[in-house]
Parts: structure tokens; sequence; C-alpha cells
């Protein structure tokens, strides 16, 4: 299948299609007129980098974790290093989380202090 319909059949579109391809994650044979060509599996494999790419992981990550994708869930069966890449990006997530929680903390305390000082009567 060409890449036109690859995207048409993903919604994905061809720059990205071609940025997949040069990252290692999606393969494409070159026919005789230069066009790439995917195979049947390409669909597939799309739409299990879609999924990877929404659970928050780079594509260096989906790049270790693709070959153990199944399915377009994705499912994933145990390979080498895919649960340590999973564990690794999810300590990643939990530091942001507690860092923009620490964010919030002080902007709320920065906004109820302003407050109560535009609330405070005026001294001459």
């Amino acid at each position: 299948m060409l890449i036109g319909d690859l995207s048409r059949r993903t919604g994905v579109g061809a720059h990205l299609l071609r940025y997949y391809e040069a990252k290692g994650l999606l393969r494409a044979e070159r026919g005789a007129n230069g066009y790439r060509e995917y195979g049947e599996d390409a669909e597939l494999v799309v739409l299990q980098i879609r999924g990877l790419l929404e659970a928050g992981l780079s594509t260096e990550d989906i790049a270790v974790v693709l070959p153990c994708a199944t399915g377009d869930g994705p499912d994933l069966e145990p390979c080498p290093e895919l649960l340590d890449t999973l564990r690794v990006r999810l300590r990643g997530l939990d530091d942001r989380i507690d860092a923009l929680s620490a964010s919030r903390r002080a902007l709320r305390h920065y906004i109820e202090v302003t407050e109560r000082a535009a609330a405070a009567p005026a001294t001459d």
C-alpha cells in the first residue's frame, strides 16, 4: 500500500508516517518507481504507535516497546527491557506530576496572600 493509502486508512499524515519510518518504527520498501510501499501490517503498526504515543511514550521508548506489541490495543507481550522501559517512563510522569502539584500549591499560596492584601483595609 502506498503512503497516501496508509495515511487515509489510519488518519495519520504522510509527514508523520515518514517520521515514524525515519525513527525505525515503521518499515517501507521502495517500489521500482521509488514510491514507499508498506506491507499489510503497516496499518496495525501505525495504530500501535499512536496508542503508545498517547500513553506518553517517546519514539525512543516505542522503539523498545513496539516489538512486544500485539493487537491494536496495543497489548504487550513480555519482552526484554519492556517493563524497565515502562517503569522508567512511569517514574518520570510521577516526578512531573509531583513538580506540577508543588507549583500549584505555590501559585495558590501567592493568590491567597495577594487576595488577603487586596482585601485588607488601606492604612493612611
